[in-house]
């Protein structure tokens, strides 16, 4: 405990923080909340590597006046009007409250949610959590494989957040857990018990991750090869081969070349093959989004359906359901260890 100084602000300590950080969200749907989001999200230079002499001309000449208005439109479909919010938001605040009930048994454990782009933004939670006595934080990009444009833009907001701090609070981030055991049996109990509601069975299933530029990869990104260790340890789980559980990638952008195979390439030419039946999951998405529920739930089962395919599932993510809060939980114990441990409540 700190000696108390005369004339010194009473200062609140011995909490522990866990930051759950999403991607991001729009506020709204309408074309200004649009192109602020998009701006953001398409400015961050590791998300977009291109020369910024090359890229903002395009971004801000083209990309920016057209894309708001047609990803707005998209949103619109997937929308939880009830909240008036994307399901992404719903779902992240969702795992936010169910961790913090979780550690009710741990009473200096706060737990808080952000996101990279949007609001509420890490800086503005990393300041919260230092506020409420957290002088150790732990932040949790919600990304079970690592790409430098998902979990290390994360981090770099995180450690961003300090340079503006006088005391700084001790920081700790989330590695990939892209082979985790507790992840691998929640995925494939996700499946089985999506599967097991339908009255037909798939010939093939997809597991749909979101894609990079395959520069990226070539650069030294382990995403591609923890994708591929995901689905492989997957289907030693559920006893399927490579034919039966297939990886693609899904949600390139721009005209350079990404991680192939392409789903939407690939849903089209399962069903011109005359397979019939379908399901495609995305293990790379910790909560449904825009690109599950539009883009896979809707567009791919929409080109299935027009090239000849019969039935399509689209498996949801695990939200916040009970095996997906299992996994969250089971990560945030893991990397609390040793900080949960003679941890006091103090003001000094």
């Amino acid at each position: 405990m700190l000696e108390k100084t005369a004339g010194h602000p009473t200062i609140k300590r011995g909490n522990i923080g866990v930051l759950l950080v999403n991607l991001g969200t729009p506020d709204g749907t309408d074309y200004t909340s649009m192109r602020r989001y998009l701006k953001e999200f398409l400015t961050d230079r590791r998300v977009i590597e291109w020369s910024r002499l090359f890229w903002y001309p395009i971004l801000f000449g083209i990309v920016l006046n057209t894309r708001p208005g047609k990803v707005g439109k998209a949103y619109e479909t997937i929308w939880n009007k009830d909240l008036n919010e994307s399901y992404l938001r719903t779902y992240t605040r969702n795992q936010s409250e169910l961790m913090a009930k979780s550690f009710a048994d741990q009473p200096n454990v706060i737990v808080d949610w952000g996101m990279r782009y949007g609001q509420p933004s890490i800086a503005s939670r990393m300041d919260a959590l230092q506020k409420a006595g957290c002088e150790r934080i732990l932040v949790f990009p919600l990304y079970p494989q690592y790409a430098a444009a998902t979990t290390a833009t994360v981090n770099d907001k995180a450690f961003e957040a300090l340079l503006k701090m006088r005391w700084q609070p001790a920081l700790r981030t989330v590695p990939p857990y892209h082979d985790d055991p507790v992840y691998i049996d929640a995925l494939a109990t996700s499946i089985e018990r999506h599967l097991a509601t339908l009255d037909w069975v798939p010939e093939v299933v997809l597991t749909s991750f979101h894609g990079i530029p395959k520069s990226y990869f070539d650069k030294g990104d382990p995403y591609y090869c923890q994708c591929q260790k995901t689905a492989r340890l997957l289907r030693e789980k559920l006893g399927w081969s490579k034919e039966k559980l297939q990886v693609t990638f899904q949600s390139r952008f721009g005209p350079e070349e990404w991680l192939q195979p392409y789903t939407d390439k690939t849903v089209e030419k399962l069903a011109q093959d005359g397979v019939k039946r379908i399901a495609v999951l995305n293990p790379g998405f910790v909560s449904d989004c825009l690109e599950t529920l539009e883009e896979i739930a809707e567009q791919a089962a929409e080109s299935f359906h027009h090239n000849g395919g019969e039935k399509f599932t689209h498996i949801p993510c695990l939200n916040d359901s009970a095996e997906g809060m299992a996994v969250l939980e089971h990560v945030v114990r893991r990397e609390l260890a040793g900080w949960l441990q003679g941890t006091g409540k103090n003001n000094g």
